[in-house]
């Protein structure tokens, strides 16, 4: 339960590098280097819709992508593709519980974790799913 509302958090996260409006990219695809191809790759599609800031911002992560372990790479390489998935709407709702977790004191993190997790479990114990969106399994 932990796990998916870390995920929950990175998936948030991730919003700040993929916003998709539509309109002319100034970098081309096939200019990335390979190892920056490799991090962007579940994004590869629409990478050249995106706006060069937000281009800018994806290729400032790459920079850290070599020194990820396997496991972290492949779940960077999941969430990206989970996050470039989800509707914009989803995409606002995850930023704001983002934001609101971010406005909680450290020291009360854990009280809202707790919370959060025995709401989503009960969701799943009614529903038989969960109520978290896009979080891949680890």
């Amino acid at each position: 339960m932990l796990r998916r509302l870390n995920r929950l958090l990175l998936t948030a996260s991730l919003s700040a590098f993929l916003y998709l409006p539509a309109h002319a990219a100034p970098q081309k695809w096939a200019k990335l280097t390979p190892m920056q191809q490799e991090a962007l790759a579940p994004i590869a599609q629409q990478w050249e819709t995106m706006p060069e800031k937000q281009q800018k911002r994806l290729l400032a992560t790459t920079k850290r992508y070599p020194q990820f372990s396997p496991d972290q790479k492949q779940r960077f390489l999941t969430r990206l593709t989970e996050w470039s998935k989800l509707t914009q709407e989803q995409r606002n709702r995850a930023r704001e519980k983002y934001k609101a977790f971010s406005k909680v004191s450290p020291d009360k993190r854990e009280e809202v974790k707790r919370m959060v997790l025995q709401s989503e479990a009960e969701k799943i114990s009614v529903t038989g799913t969960s109520g978290v969106e896009a979080t891949p399994a680890d």
